[in-house]
């Protein structure tokens, strides 16, 4: 995958942070013409793209569109019941099946780009760690906030860029950390994510800090070890950010957003397998879910109240 499509969910961040009052960062003008210049650049879709109809996709099953994300499945990317609605088996918390939820969301509009209705697609819960790992996949797709890193596409294929965001600072409220406004302050902390992501991979190329950081085998141990007092912050994506402290945490507060280089941004990608048949019109139908407003106004639907963070700076 050397593509990147840096249009679609980037502008509608770019515009929700552009309109976040009290600390909410606005863009650069650097980051404002590199998405122009991405958007200019990137290769134009086509709905109809030869051999990419649902008859001709070679799907795991047929006729059917095989989604697989990590279990629990956690707000803001999946919704948790209505009313009267229960959660799904085998599902936790969130339950993709609903179509709401951010990631949900994206996932049912791919499957609908693609030909195949809503009956068609199918859930299967696959560990985050599991669905970049070289080897053969049972699904055809999945998402779970998955980063793109040059060292995943060994083992799998990842598709175009579905939404474009930095990394996020969560500390307890009225801690030492909380108050830190710069990268330096950030490295005097004990600091802790998730193992094998792109929040830890951060940490130990731009943050550096003093103290090695401590290593979890997922958001909910990193969160327990912040709650427990053995680190004093942990990094995570800018949405879970916010579901964190909203949500799972009493005393919880975004410190802010690390910064990010515009033409190295971090981006979700969804997971095939490597080499899959079907990579190429996934990636057709994102470009042009990007490049006809969708991805926008599903990040607008599901995100834009889990954007407005302060910017931690250099």
């Amino acid at each position: 995958m050397s593509r990147v499509f840096r249009a679609g969910a980037l502008t509608v961040i770019v515009a929700l942070l552009a309109a976040c009052g009290n600390g909410g960062a606005s863009p650069s003008a650097s980051t404002e013409s590199s998405t122009a210049a991405s958007a200019s650049s990137a290769p134009s879709a086509s709905s109809a793209a030869a051999g990419c109809s649902p008859e001709s996709l070679e799907t795991k099953s047929p006729d059917t569109f095989t989604v697989g994300t990590d279990n629990p499945a956690f707000p803001p990317y999946f919704a948790e019941p209505e009313g009267d609605e229960s959660v799904t088996e085998p599902w936790e918390f969130g339950d993709p099946t609903n179509g709401r939820g951010f990631e949900s969301a994206v996932a049912y509009a791919l499957a609908e780009q693609l030909g195949f209705s809503q009956e068609q697609v199918t859930w299967i819960p696959v560990p985050f760690n599991n669905s970049f790992a070289p080897g053969e996949k049972d699904f055809d797709v999945y998402l779970a906030q998955v980063s793109y890193t040059d060292e995943r596409t060994q083992g799998a294929d990842l598709s175009e860029g579905y939404f474009f965001g930095n990394q996020a600072l969560v500390a307890r409220a009225g801690s030492d950390l909380a108050g830190a406004t710069t990268i330096a302050e950030v490295a005097e902390a004990r600091l802790g994510a998730a193992g094998n992501t792109t929040s830890l991979a951060y940490i130990q190329e731009r943050i550096q800090p003093t103290e090695e950081p401590r290593v979890y085998e997922d958001n909910t141990g990193a969160l327990a070890a912040l709650n427990a007092d053995q680190v004093d912050g942990i990094l995570v994506d800018v949405p879970t950010a916010f579901f964190i402290v909203n949500v799972e945490m009493d005393d919880g507060v975004v410190v802010g957003q690390l910064p990010s280089d515009p033409q190295e941004q971090e981006h979700f990608s969804m997971v095939l397998e490597l080499d899959s048949p079907l990579t190429d019109c996934v990636d057709e139908a994102l470009l042009t879910m990007g490049e006809n407003g969708e991805l926008d106004s599903l990040a607008a639907e599901w995100l834009s109240d889990f954007l407005d963070a302060p910017q931690i700076t250099e």
